[in-house]
């Protein structure tokens, strides 16, 4: 028993000496938890309108006040025309128009009944269909309202029109979101594991001190799955068109440069992983487990990101992915072009350059 409590002891001391692997087992769990907590929920809160109105009156405007007090909506702005309506969604300003028609609180006063038409953005249409039915609650809930206090048969109808997704094809929502995933899970591990695979070798440190600039070998050992990454992008985007019968509606040169882009933003990730690593497995742990439930809870994959608590939605914005999914959806669903995700390109453009600045940094460090 004694040999036994002593063998206990030193793997004890093993496993407390490696930092890496105990923030993998005692860290993720909680990390974990904490997503899985506040994240995963069905409901979808915080969604930004915009109100359309030829003539705002009383009846409008309690409408458009009960929308904007609830949970589930803010009003982002009020517009004047239908021409702007295309505009509203082509630069994210709102996911949902609400569009009273002409005199609306006239014909509800002296016909009994009005038309409002709500206009979805159905690039996520599970989510589109959800805010949709939110907003005809809260306008039969006024209807209700309304009768009750006048004993008048007053009828508002809600029609609801979906806008880029009108056969609510779920693929147009998940193809995005798989794509960015994919991409980044597979791209992180391949170079987080090879690298550290030359590390325990010790062949890394030959390649970092030979007379090349430390900077060329990096990138002389991300090339090789960079092309192989551009090949697994190719293979997605035909499987997405051709068989799952998701177009690609806007500019599809656009769509290549930011995921050649994004390819290497997820490459340069994994290189930053492998500068933490130690082993192949705690590589694997951290490029897999480590980036999996940010990716799929934290990028709008899944679940709005403005229905999470804000605290989350700043942590959101340094997921590469959330801007790459947000990107793809509005060139292949909404048909933009290069103007339009000129933010998410930035965002990424910056990430790369910082993911492989501090991972040189870390490289030079170790040689130390």
């Amino acid at each position: 028993m004694k040999q036994l409590m002593s063998f206990v002891r030193k793997e004890f001391y093993h496993i407390f000496r490696d930092k890496t692997t105990m923030m993998i087992l005692l860290g993720i769990p909680v990390i974990q938890m904490i997503l899985f907590g506040f994240a995963l929920t069905t409901e979808v809160k915080n969604t930004r309108i915009v109100v359309l109105a030829p003539t705002y009156d009383e009846a409008s405007e309690r409408i458009i006040s009960r929308l904007n007090n609830s949970a589930y909506f803010d009003v982002a702005d009020r517009i004047n025309s239908d021409d702007e309506i295309e505009t509203v969604f082509r630069n994210g300003t709102a996911r949902l128009v609400v569009v009273f028609e002409e005199r609306f609180g006239e014909k509800l006063r002296h016909e009994g009944k009005a038309h409002v038409q709500l206009i979805a953005d159905a690039t996520d249409p599970n989510a589109a269909t959800t805010f949709s039915f939110y907003a005809s609650n809260i306008i039969n809930d006024y209807q209700q309202d309304l009768m009750g206090a006048t004993s008048n048969p007053y009828r508002i109808t809600p029609e609801v029109k979906m806008l880029y997704n009108p056969q609510m094809i779920g693929a147009y929502n998940f193809v995005p979101g798989v794509l960015g995933m994919i991409i980044i899970l597979i791209c992180a591990m391949m170079t987080s594991i090879a690298i550290v695979r030359e590390k325990e070798k010790g062949t890394m440190e030959i390649l970092l001190v030979s007379p090349m600039k430390p900077i060329y070998s990096i990138l002389s050992k991300i090339t090789p799955y960079f092309v192989l990454s551009c090949i697994n992008f190719a293979s997605i985007i035909l499987l997405s068109v051709f068989v799952l019968k998701v177009p690609v509606t806007g500019s599809f040169a656009t769509l290549t440069f930011i995921s050649l882009l994004y390819i290497f933003v997820s490459l340069a990730l994994g290189l930053l992983i492998s500068t933490f690593a130690s082993t192949q497995l705690a590589a694997m742990l951290m490029s897999g487990m480590g980036l999996m439930m940010p990716v799929l809870l934290l990028s709008g994959m899944i679940f709005p990101v403005e229905s999470m608590p804000y605290w989350l939605q700043l942590i959101s914005n340094i997921i590469p992915a959330r801007w790459y999914i947000e990107a793809v959806k509005a060139i292949m669903i909404q048909g933009l072009g290069f103007m339009a995700v000129w933010k998410e390109i930035a965002i990424l453009t910056a990430m790369a350059f910082v993911l492989v600045a501090v991972s040189l940094k870390n490289f030079k460090v170790r040689l130390e």
